[in-house]
């Protein structure tokens, strides 16, 4: 269940990438994440200027993306991360505009969205790091001021607030389920007589947990909590074991449980939600690859697998529905680009493009998979769908921030049309963790 789905900052972008991948921390000259691509075959890019889909000259909805940034020197990048970065793309009087606002104590913002916690006013929730902090920001005449929801060292060697999501986790308004690195810590904030208090639902040292989601796989009207706990790894393509853990917050402790072994491989990114339409939610899992040699000499031996779990599914017998040629996925968002209550899945690879995938007569069984766009690629490749103009189908939104772009794509007689919403004079200068849509307002 997709969410609408301090300045001690100063380590360079290879370890801005370790802390949040569990990378390697040798630096290179320019931030280019320390992996090699997969060369793919190149296809047509989708059809420009969208015509007949044109955006609307002003929308009540926007967009929030979540940088960790990089200062632009004479032409050239420096690839010591500045300081964390919102921006709010909006749409008004035939124009795209950005407004932005910053964090002095954080060099990433891995996550930014709306946020409402009850009986309090609604703002934009940040989840920062080095130092780990979770802020609801909120606009007034005076500028953007922000409110500590939590904050903590957590006495490992990174120090970051990583995923959330928001749900009525506890039967008494919103609540959020919070991922951490290092230390695998878990968490939840909940608001008891007013204060947010934090419940930790797991805690392991050594540990990079990558994503957080939340829905009712077993359909018992009770929300559970998803998570991808992985150890640090080299971005090297060697094995490495991972798995998704369910918690179910309403019971002490949060009983973990293993949904997900993933052998010798791991994930990093996870969606839960009803994609088939059977008002029952499924966990799909992005598993990523196995690769042979190094470099430029670099082979997939096993490659990128979209898995499917439902709430009977043995934790080592997950569907595959799709295989994608390519060394990583890190974004897979779901939606119906053409309004008529089925719904797709998009997966973003990290060199092989965009991918749109669709459920057969069976959802167990393989699905249809379509290449929507070659010439879009990223790190982490940041995608969204949201439904902005109100007109009953979703665009898809992308962070192609090898190419220096924010796109939208629209359905216009079952094909693609792409337009460049947002451009960067110099690609990779920032790194996006994160797209979502916001209601514009909350800029006011």
């Amino acid at each position: 269940m997709k969410a609408l789905r301090s300045r001690k900052l100063a380590p360079a972008f290879a370890l801005t990438l370790a802390a949040c991948s569990g990378g390697a921390e040798t630096t290179p000259a320019t931030p280019t994440p320390p992996v090699a691509p997969v060369v793919t075959p190149t296809a047509p890019a989708p059809t420009e200027n969208p015509g007949e889909a044109a955006t609307p000259a002003s929308l009540p909805r926007g967009l929030l993306l979540a940088y960790a940034s990089f200062p632009v020197e004479n032409g050239q990048i420096n690839p010591t991360a500045g300081r964390a970065r919102v921006e709010m793309l909006m749409r008004e009087n035939g124009a795209w505009r950005v407004e932005s606002f910053e964090d002095t104590s954080s060099n990433v913002f891995h996550k930014a969205m709306p946020f409402t916690p009850p009986g309090g006013a609604p703002g934009i929730l940040t989840l920062g790091g080095m130092d780990a902090s979770v802020k609801l920001w909120r606009h007034s005449a005076s500028g953007w001021t922000s409110e500590t929801l939590w904050t903590e060292s957590f006495g490992g060697r990174f120090n970051r607030m990583r995923d959330a999501e928001v749900a009525n986790l506890y039967g008494d308004g919103n609540a959020l389920a919070i991922a951490t690195h290092d230390q695998g810590i878990v968490a939840t904030i909940r608001w008891q007589n007013g204060a947010p208090t934090v419940t930790r639902l797991d805690e392991r040292p050594n540990t990079f947990v990558h994503e957080i989601e939340i829905g009712d796989l077993n359909g018992d009207g009770v929300l559970e909590v998803y998570a991808t706990p992985i150890e640090p790894n080299n971005l090297d393509g060697a094995h490495q074991h991972g798995e998704v853990v369910r918690y179910v917050p309403t019971i002490a402790g949060g009983q973990r449980t293993v949904v997900a072994d993933l052998g010798n491989r791991h994930a990093k990114e996870i969606w839960v939600g009803d994609v088939d339409g059977d008002h029952r939610d499924e966990l799909y899992v992005a598993v990523e690859a196995l690769t042979s040699g190094q470099g430029a000499n670099m082979q997939i031996t096993e490659p990128v697998e979209i898995r499917r779990y439902e709430a009977d599914t043995a934790p080592n017998a997950g569907v595959v529905i799709a295989t994608l040629q390519d060394r990583l996925t890190r974004f897979l968002t779901v939606g119906d680009v053409d309004g008529d209550g089925r719904r797709e899945m998009v997966a973003a690879g990290f060199s092989s493009g965009l991918w749109l995938l669709r459920p057969g007569a069976d959802p167990r069984s393989r699905w249809t998979i379509e290449s929507l766009d070659r010439e879009s690629s990223g790190f982490e490749h940041t995608s969204a769908f949201a439904d902005l103009d109100g007109d009953g189908r979703d665009e898809l939104y992308v962070a192609a921030d090898d190419q220096g772009e924010v796109r939208r794509y629209v359905w216009v007689d079952g094909h693609a049309r792409r337009e460049v919403i947002h451009h960067r004079d110099v690609p990779r200068s920032a790194l996006t963790w994160n797209v979502v849509p916001f209601d514009v307002v909350l800029a006011r």
